[in-house]
């Protein structure tokens, strides 16, 4: 078996959270090993759920030293790009299918000094992201429908991932997966070629807590 091009991180997905105590929950999986804290900003419109906005950012950014990889689940992303980046996103995804002009909004989170990167749908090509490839920082792939924690994985979408990589060519950009990541899902995930495995469920309702169960699924990840 060919092993992974560069190690496979993991990012800690709140939407799963107890947000009665977020700060300590995200300590632990830093102390976990966590890559980063990913961030499901969801409008009710382009998703059915209502989640979060900039303010849980801005206290993110003061109880943690990981990046913050914002996910815009949200309608005319463009109005929103500015206050997230503000608020301290080290990254900020918006999805291809919501985007007016996703060109000028990645063109526009570059200017603002975040990661600039795009989410696909299921239902989405990758090829939907070939004439973004020159502006991409990185690609997040949905592996559920976007909108709730706790759904089954959908392995059909895995061979995106490759293809991703082939429109991306040498660009140094990473390509994460999101939705039904657990330690028996992750190793799909590795081969198939994802840099960062998000996971939300497997990470904050795991009956081991937090730190072990973010401590077990980079081991899973490391296929």
């Amino acid at each position: 078996m060919t092993p992974p091009r560069r190690p496979v991180r993991i990012g800690a997905s709140i939407l799963a959270a107890d947000f009665a105590d977020l700060g300590n929950a995200v300590r632990a999986t830093e102390r976990g090993g966590a890559a980063m804290v990913h961030v499901d900003v969801m409008d009710g419109r382009f998703v059915p759920p209502i989640t979060i906005g900039s303010v849980v950012v801005e206290a993110l950014r003061r109880v943690t030293g990981l990046p913050l990889d914002v996910h815009l689940m949200v309608e005319e992303p463009e109005r929103h790009l500015e206050v997230f980046a503000r608020a301290g996103a080290a990254s900020i995804a918006f999805h291809v299918e919501a985007a007016r002009d996703p060109h000028r909004a990645l063109a526009h989170l570059r200017t603002l000094g975040v990661q600039a990167g795009v989410a696909i749908n299921p239902g989405t090509p990758p090829e939907a992201c070939a004439p973004l490839v020159d502006l991409l920082d990185f690609v997040l792939v949905m592996s559920v429908n976007p909108g709730y924690a706790g759904q089954a994985f959908i392995p059909d979408v895995l061979p995106k991932i490759g293809r991703l990589r082939a429109l991306l060519g040498e660009r140094p950009a990473w390509i994460g997966i999101d939705g039904g990541i657990s330690p028996a899902t992750a190793p799909q995930a590795a081969s198939a070629g994802a840099d960062v495995l998000m996971a939300a469920s497997a990470i904050f309702a795991a009956p081991e807590g937090i730190e072990a169960a973010t401590i077990r699924l980079r081991a899973a990840a490391q296929w």
